[in-house]
């Protein structure tokens, strides 16, 4: 098979963007929509809801039982959707995973029914009174409500959310994707179905396929399937990186827990579409990527001073953060050897070991991204949201020629921004 670059072949139609990489290595057809809208207090929530609401029915199949009844004529094809943001941006992802005609007996192409499925459920829903079904979206803002609750009650990831809250609390990536419990008791029918007319035609569209097809009939499924006419490509704009000068913020919150939560922010000025991007995987990867990775290392197992320690980097918004549990009478020794930690990959201490290691391991996962259809996907959106060309060949090539004065480089436009702790509340 060709690399990226040459396998995908690029069209529009209506306004959408369409990505279709022609192949026979698969027994499936793997669809994916993306919908993106940069994040917004007013959007954020309304627009989170709405493929909650498109997924319980349909124009031509209206109830939600019809809905997964015609998944199952389908052969069992696969069905879902995800919420989540990329830089300033919220997107939806929608999924379809149909088995190609090839292998089964039927008179009609599934490729083409799929895509009657899936360009029903987002450009025709069910409606009542010109607007959404009244049933649906009570029930899936209740939904919605208990996901983000949820949030609440998982103080891992709820440290986490924090710790981007404040450290973006004037920006659009502290909004959580799934928006905001407060916004969804003032949603109503009425308004949602407006709000996702707007979203219709303001959002950037790319759809994407892999499987044994051709441009020209991913072309003519969407717009006999798509009831959309949009009146041009819409782009994603490049997000802003902010790298605040001074000290860091200190935040702390107090809850009910019986483990303290040490999480920090970090912000660069290296994004995806930079050449220094490979150095910057690197950096994270040998700080707290990994098991074999610095915080890991010393600050769980040669110190026991917490329970977990890793770090992840979003080359889309120029962010690092890193997250640890620490009980709450360690949580100063943990931020210190945390900083000693920084400071060794600003000083350039990095072992050949753990830079072959963390070498092999981002290369192991980006070849696995080939054998999976949607990771593919997924890697060359990554193009559509950055203008960056990059093909997972390439970048294993990048990152083998990487060596430790790049990562100290990298280190070097890291800065620490927010230090947010998580503690008990009998402790005040």
């Amino acid at each position: 098979m060709t690399n990226q670059r040459t396998a995908f072949e690029r069209g529009a139609v209506n306004g959408v963007r369409v990505h279709v990489m022609p192949t026979k290595r698969f027994k499936t057809f793997a669809i994916a929509v993306y919908i993106g809208i940069p994040l917004k207090e007013e959007t954020v929530t309304p627009v989170a809801l709405t493929p909650f609401v498109l997924r319980r029915g349909t124009t031509a199949l209206p109830e939600t039982i019809q809905f997964r009844e015609r998944l199952d004529e389908l052969y069992g094809a696969g069905f879902g959707f995800d919420v989540y943001k990329r830089g300033d941006y919220q997107i939806i992802q929608f999924r379809m995973d149909i088995i190609n005609d090839a292998f089964v007996h039927t008179s009609e192409s599934l490729l083409k029914r799929g895509f009657q499925f899936l360009g029903d459920v987002i450009t025709s829903p069910v409606l009542e009174d010109g607007v959404f079904r009244n049933k649906y979206v009570q029930e899936e803002k209740e939904t919605v409500r208990k996901r983000l609750e949820a949030i609440v009650n998982d103080k891992i990831r709820y440290a986490q959310e924090r710790c981007v809250e404040e450290m973006c609390k004037d920006e659009p990536y502290r909004l959580h994707p799934l928006g905001d419990r407060a916004q969804l008791a003032d949603i109503n029918s009425t308004s949602l179905y407006s709000q996702y007319q707007s979203w219709l035609e303001q959002a950037c569209m790319d759809v994407y396929v892999i499987g044994d097809t051709s441009l020209e009939e991913i072309e003519s499924c969407i717009t006999s399937s798509f009831q959309v006419k949009r009146s041009e490509e819409k782009n994603y704009s490049q997000t802003t990186i902010n790298v605040r000068s001074g000290e860091p913020n200190k935040v702390v919150d107090r809850l009910e827990v019986t483990q303290g939560k040490l999480n920090m922010g970090l912000r660069t000025t290296i994004a995806y579409q930079d050449n220094e991007y490979p150095a910057a995987l690197l950096y994270n990867g040998v700080l707290g990527g990994y098991p074999h990775s610095k915080l890991f290392i010393n600050v769980r197992e040669k110190n026991s001073l917490a329970y977990y320690a890793s770090s992840r980097y979003d080359g889309h918004k120029g962010i690092m953060t890193i997250q640890s549990g620490v009980e709450f009478d360690l949580m100063e020794k943990a931020t210190s050897i945390i900083k000693e930690q920084l400071e060794s990959m600003e000083q350039g201490q990095i072992e050949t070991l753990e830079l072959a290691q963390t070498k092999a391991m981002i290369s192991n996962h980006l070849r696995e991204i080939d054998d999976s259809a949607f990771e593919m996907i997924g890697f060359d959106f990554n193009r559509v949201l950055s203008g960056r060309e990059r093909t997972t060949s390439q970048l294993i090539d990048e990152i083998a020629a990487i060596q430790v004065k790049d990562i100290q480089a990298a280190a070097g436009t890291f800065r620490l921004d927010t230090i947010y702790e998580l503690r008990n509340r009998e402790e005040a």
